[in-house]
C-alpha cells in the first residue's frame, strides 16, 4: 500500500509545481477541466432527455395496451363457464392474452409490445389468486388498482433468467369476479439497450472531443509558450552579463513586436551598463590618481607645517593657535587620503589579505589601548568580555584591527558617557566580536545606512575621533574579505549593537554566529 501512496503523492507535488511553473500546464488543464465539465452536462441533459422520451413512449403503448387486455379479460371471463374454479377462469383469461400477443407478433413481424399479463383475484376466503401462481407485483401499485384506478410502476423484476428492468401497469377488470386485478408487466430491456449504447456513444465522442481540445489547446499555446520560453531564457543569459543576447523576430504579429521591443530594451540597458562600467572605472583611477598625486604636496605641506609647529613658541598667540588647527587637520586630510587610496583598492578588487596565525584576543586589546585615552576623556568606560583561552586564527591583523578601532571609536562617540560592551565568542565554525553601546541608539532604517560612505546620522554631532566618513565602509568591505560580514542593529535612547562574525578557516563563509 505505500508504493501507491507514494507514487501518488509524487504525482500531486509534480502536477502542483508544474501547475505553479508552467502557463502551457494552466492552460492546457483548464482548456481540459472546463471542456470536460461542459461534456457532462451536455451528456446528463441528453442522457435525461432521451431516456424520459423513451419512458413516454413505453408508457403510451402500455396505456393502450391494458386498455386492450382488459377488454379481452372482460370477454373471456364473459365467455367462459361460471362454474370453473376461480384459478381456471383467470389461468384461461391469462393465457387468452398470452396468444393474442404471440399472435400479433407474428402478424407484425415482431414490432409489437411485448409483455407478460399477470391476473390477480381475492377468493371466497379473501386470499388472493394469481396467474401465472409466482407474481411479484409490488404491493404500493396493487393498492392504487384496489382503488379503481390504473396506475404504473418503474420496478425491478426478478425471474429465473434474471433479474430486469420493467414498466408494470394495473388495472381493474369489470367482471362477475369481485376484486379481479389486470398487470403488465413490460420489459424495458431495448430502452436500456438504446440508453447504454447511446452512453458509449457518448463516451466515445467525448473521449476523443476532449483529447483533440487538448491537443489543439497544446499547439495553440506551443505558440505563446515558445516565444516566452526563449525570452526567459534570453532574458537570464542577459542577466548573467551576456550583453549581446537578442531574440529573433520573425513576422509582424504580437510576438514580433514583443521581440522588437524586448531586442530595444536590451540594447539600451547594454549601453547604459557600458556607460555605467566605464564611469565606475574612470571613477575609480580618478580617486587613486587624485589621492597618489595629493601624496607630495600633502607631504610638502606636512614639513612645512611641523617645522612651524617646532617654532611655536616664538609666535604670537594667534599663528600658534593657526598653526596647531593647520596641524590638525592635516592629519585629518592624511586619515583621509589614506581611506580613500583603501576604498579604491577594494572598488578595483585589488585590496588582500596578509594572513598570519594570531590570538584574536590580543588584536582586540591593542585596540582597546589605542581608543582608551579617548575613552577616558569623555567619561566612557569598556568592558571586555574575552574567552579564557587562546582564540588563534588566520587574519589580517591589520585589517581586523582597524574594523575594531573603527567600531570602537564609532561606540565612544555615541555612547553620551555610558558603558561600552566588547565581547568574543567562538562556536559553529566561526568567531564573532560585538561592541554594543548603551548611548543614542539608531532610528529604524539607519541600521542600512551606517555603512554607507560619508553618512552621519546627526551631522551636527561632535566627533572626539575626527573621523573621515569612511571608516565603517571600509571596515564592512574588510569583514567581507575575510569571508565574513558586519552587521547593526539599534533602538533609540537604547543603544547600537555592531556584530562582526569571521570564519575559523581562512576561505570558508560565515553561516551563523555565536553571539546575538
Amino acid at each position: 500500500m505505500s508504493r501507491p501512496r507514494t507514487f501518488l503523492r509524487r504525482a500531486r507535488v509534480v502536477l502542483s509545481q508544474r501547475w505553479r511553473t508552467s502557463i502551457q500546464t494552466r492552460v492546457i488543464g483548464s482548456v481540459f477541466l472546463s471542456s470536460l465539465v461542459v461534456i457532462m452536462a451536455l451528456g446528463f441533459v441528453l442522457t435525461s432527455f432521451v431516456s424520459q422520451q423513451l419512458l413516454d413512449e413505453k408508457h403510451d403503448v402500455a396505456t393502450s395496451a391494458v386498455d386492450r387486455a382488459r377488454v379481452s379479460v372482460e370477454e373471456q371471463l364473459r365467455s367462459s363457464d361460471n362454474s370453473n374454479s376461480l384459478q381456471l377462469r383467470i389461468n384461461a383469461a391469462r393465457a387468452s392474452l398470452t396468444e393474442r400477443s404471440s399472435g400479433a407478433d407474428e402478424s407484425s413481424g415482431g414490432s409489437s409490445t411485448v409483455f407478460e399479463p399477470v391476473v390477480i383475484a381475492p377468493d371466497i376466503n379473501g386470499r388472493d389468486v394469481s396467474s401465472p401462481e409466482q407474481q411479484q407485483i409490488p404491493e404500493s401499485l396493487r393498492t392504487f388498482v384496489r382503488q379503481g384506478r390504473v396506475a404504473d410502476q418503474y420496478a425491478t423484476v426478478d425471474r429465473a433468467s434474471g433479474k430486469y428492468k420493467a414498466l408494470i401497469i394495473g388495472t381493474p377488470v369489470a367482471s362477475d369476479i369481485q376484486g379481479l386485478e389486470l398487470y403488465l408487466v413490460l420489459p424495458l430491456d431495448n430502452e436500456e439497450s438504446t440508453l447504454g449504447l447511446m452512453r458509449g456513444l457518448l463516451l466515445a465522442g467525448a473521449v476523443t472531443l476532449l483529447v483533440l481540445l487538448v491537443v489543439i489547446a497544446w499547439v495553440f499555446s506551443q505558440q505563446l509558450t515558445v516565444p516566452v520560453r526563449t525570452a526567459s531564457r534570453i532574458a537570464e543569459r542577459f542577466a548573467a552579463g551576456h550583453l549581446r543576447e537578442r531574440m529573433a523576430v520573425d513576422g509582424q504579429d504580437e510576438v514580433a513586436r514583443l521581440a522588437m521591443s524586448f531586442n530595444d530594451l536590451a540594447e539600451n540597458l547594454s549601453h547604459q551598463i557600458r556607460q555605467l562600467e566605464d564611469f565606475g572605472s574612470l571613477q575609480q583611477q580618478f580617486t587613486s590618481d587624485v589621492s597618489h598625486e595629493l601624496r607630495t604636496p600633502l607631504t610638502t605641506v606636512r614639513m612645512a607645517a611641523d617645522l612651524i609647529h617646532d617654532n611655536a613658541e616664538d609666535l604670537d598667540p594667534m599663528t600658534r593657535r593657526a598653526s596647531e588647527l593647520m596641524l590638525s587637520e592635516l592629519d585629518r586630510f592624511e586619515m583621509l587620503l589614506g581611506d580613500l587610496l583603501e576604498i579604491s583598492r577594494h572598488d578595483a578588487g585589488v585590496a588582500n589579505l596578509s594572513l598570519e596565525m594570531i590570538d584574536v584576543r590580543g588584536v582586540v586589546k591593542s585596540t582597546l589601548e589605542q581608543v582608551r585615552a579617548i575613552a577616558e576623556e569623555v567619561g566612557c568606560p569598556i568592558i571586555l568580555d574575552l574567552p579564557d583561552e587562546p582564540v588563534s586564527v588566520q587574519v589580517d591583523s591589520r585589517r581586523v584591527e582597524r574594523v575594531l578601532r573603527n567600531l570602537l571609536a564609532n561606540a565612544i562617540d555615541h555612547s553620551e558617557g555610558r558603558p561600552v560592551d566588547v565581547t568574543m565568542r567562538t562556536g559553529d565554525g566561526s568567531l564573532a566580536v560585538t561592541v554594543v553601546d548603551h548611548g543614542v541608539g539608531l532610528t529604524p532604517g539607519e541600521a542600512d545606512l551606517v555603512f554607507n560612505r560619508f553618512w552621519r546620522a546627526d551631522p551636527s554631532r561632535e566627533r572626539r575621533t575626527g573621523g573621515t566618513g569612511l571608516g565603517l565602509a571600509i571596515a564592512k568591505e574588510d569583514a567581507l574579505l575575510h569571508g565574513g560580514r558586519l552587521e547593526a542593529t539599534g533602538e533609540p535612547g537604547v543603544g547600537a549593537c555592531f556584530r562582526l562574525p569571521l570564519p575559523l578557516e581562512p576561505g570558508e563563509e560565515v553561516r551563523s554566529s555565536p553571539l546575538p
